[in-house]
């Protein structure tokens, strides 16, 4: 999601722990009801069982912020599924907004002390926090409520962990098996009337995204999301590359055992020389830089793009499709196999990437009065009733009891009877699933649907399985390699960002090919004098020690 996935999706999701007792009395934290701290020091010096939260015996309230400009966080109690958390569960999540100035708005927050009691973020940010001892560590609860440590296992959680040994951070759509949304959607009515043509190569695509033009005046060809973000833009770069997609939002790409220059790298020049033309022939929305998700969604949900490629664009395509089947079965969308260049493998190319840890994490700072029962509610929700709740409505509507299992929920009828509506629901739930459990999910959908003709089969979860869970590469091995802010790396980091998403826009309306080679010539050597090199060794060391970690475990 980021969007993302991706919208990513990824697009997490995605989409989304607490301290140690001693500490926490210590920090401003507390028990809540007078009774946790003890129970908990009884259990420590001795053998006496530490006291469990009790989810829907108390009122929970606490604040979330969402770190990010483009989240606004759907107002809880407002859906069927946070009004029966908030009824049974006693929950309520009162978000604190960004106003889309999200650094500004944290560094506001850390430099007043006026914390919220959770905050969801990029790993990357947590540092910063951590070190400035406004976090709550979780080590303390990971036994008591067991969710998080079954599901992501310790493996996952030892990466995870800080500088320091302890884990703060809470994942959202960890796994343990490939998941994930990035892909390319195609309008049904529109190739059909094209006459299905073979559209498997960067040339085939080409090709029909002209035709699309000379016969559609109205519909945009090809919709690549928030191109600002990377999104449709980066699902094409993995066209030209064999193997892997994850080099765009790393700014680097591996060559041996070293991260160099993505400005140098063959294929990205590629992708650009190619994302340029197809902007400069109007194949390409000509407001993709400084659209909104609304006005996507708008073209997308009318039926007036041909291709719509993105991080995770099934979230839109989902409901899309659902609405537009409805006045014409011969409708709707459907998500093809990722576009190659001629010569590759298509088995080979991966226009999105997974990784165990997932899409972002959520903190508990040490503002907040209870951080053990903020971290009960995270457990609870990211585990089998949660997540069915978050997924699939609260039980009675969608599903109704669970299986033998005690976990697998079982589908109603209306799980494929009212399935426009339930895609509607999770169109505003996807944004409150700050932890979401890939692994459950995933599999609990796809074992259910696979049972299901496929006229039936949630069209979200039909292309999941038939091609982008297929053709997503793990990154696992690329997480945590960013320097923090404030360091010298930290610093030459935001320069090579702020010039790399100039020189994408710059490509992007370049004049010509020619043109293109020379801006990122130039942004190469601006790189280096920015100090590309030691921000890659720096990223170098890190996603080494990854590897080793990995292999150890």
């Amino acid at each position: 999601m980021k969007a993302k996935s991706k919208l990513l999706v990824p697009i997490v999701s995605a989409f989304m722990a607490v301290s140690l007792l001693a500490g926490c009395s210590g920090n401003g934290g507390n028990s809540g009801n007078g009774e946790t701290a003890n129970n908990t020091a009884d259990a420590n010096n001795g053998n006496k069982p530490a006291s469990v939260y009790e989810l829907g015996k108390e009122q929970l309230d606490f604040t979330l912020y969402g770190h990010y400009d483009w989240y606004t966080m759907p107002a809880w109690g407002g859906d069927i599924t946070s009004t029966w958390i908030r009824d049974t569960k006693k929950v309520n999540v009162k978000p604190i907004h960004s106003g889309g100035a999200a650094p500004q708005k944290l560094n506001t927050m850390i430099a007043t002390g006026d914390l919220p009691d959770a905050i969801w973020l990029e790993r990357v940010d947590v540092e910063k926090l951590r070190s400035a001892d406004l976090l709550v560590p979780f080590d303390d609860y990971l036994d008591k409520y067991p969710n998080l440590k079954k599901w992501l296992g310790d493996e996952g959680i030892n990466m995870l962990r800080s500088e320091d040994g302890k884990l703060y951070q809470f994942p959202n759509w960890y796994t343990k098996q490939p998941n994930g949304n990035a892909g390319y959607v195609v309008n049904k009515k529109i190739y059909t009337e094209l006459g299905s043509p073979k559209l498997e190569t960067t040339d085939d695509l080409y090709n029909y995204l002209k035709l699309v033009k000379e016969k559609y005046p109205n519909v945009v060809p090809y919709e690549p999301h928030l191109a600002k973000d990377g999104q449709g833009l980066d699902v094409l770069y993995s066209a030209f590359k064999e193997n892997d997609q994850k080099f765009p939002g790393m700014r680097a790409v591996p060559n041996g055992d070293k991260l160099t220059s993505i400005f140098l790298d063959p294929q990205y020049r590629e992708m650009m020389q190619y994302t340029s033309k197809l902007f400069r022939e109007k194949l390409i929305t000509q407001d993709a830089m400084t659209q909104t998700i609304d006005q996507i969604t708008e073209k997308v949900m009318t039926g007036r793009v041909a291709v719509f490629a993105a991080a995770s664009p099934t979230e839109i395509a989902m409901q899309a499709h659902a609405e537009l089947v409805k006045n014409d079965p011969e409708a709707g969308y459907f998500m093809i196999w990722p576009i190659h260049k001629e010569g590759l493998d298509k088995d080979k190319i991966f226009p999105g990437t997974y990784g165990m840890l997932g899409w972002n994490v959520t903190v508990i700072t040490k503002k907040a009065k209870n951080p053990e029962a903020i971290f009960a509610f995270y457990d609870w929700l990211t585990g089998p009733e949660g997540q069915s709740a978050l997924m699939w409505g609260p039980p009675g509507i969608y599903w109704d009891g669970v299986e033998a299992d005690g976990e697998t929920p079982i589908f109603t009828d209306k799980y494929t009877s009212e399935a426009g509506e339930m895609a509607k629901l999770q169109g505003i739930t996807t944004n409150l699933n700050w932890v979401g459990n890939t692994v459950f999910i995933d599999s609990t959908k796809a074992k259910f649907e696979a049972t299901l003709p496929v006229e039936q089969q949630n069209w979200s979860t039909r292309y999941q399985r038939e091609i982008t869970w297929k053709t997503q590469s793990n990154a696992t091995e690329f997480i945590n390699i960013d320097p923090q802010p404030e360091t010298e790396e930290g610093i030459i980091r935001q320069r090579i960002e702020d010039l790399y998403l100039e020189v994408r826009a710059k490509a992007l309306f370049a004049k010509d090919d020619a043109e293109v080679l020379a801006i990122l010539d130039q942004a190469e050597k601006d790189a280096q004098s920015a100090g590309y090199d030691k921000l890659l060794a720096f990223k170098t060391e890190k996603w080494q020690a990854n590897l080793a970690k990995m292999k150890a475990e």
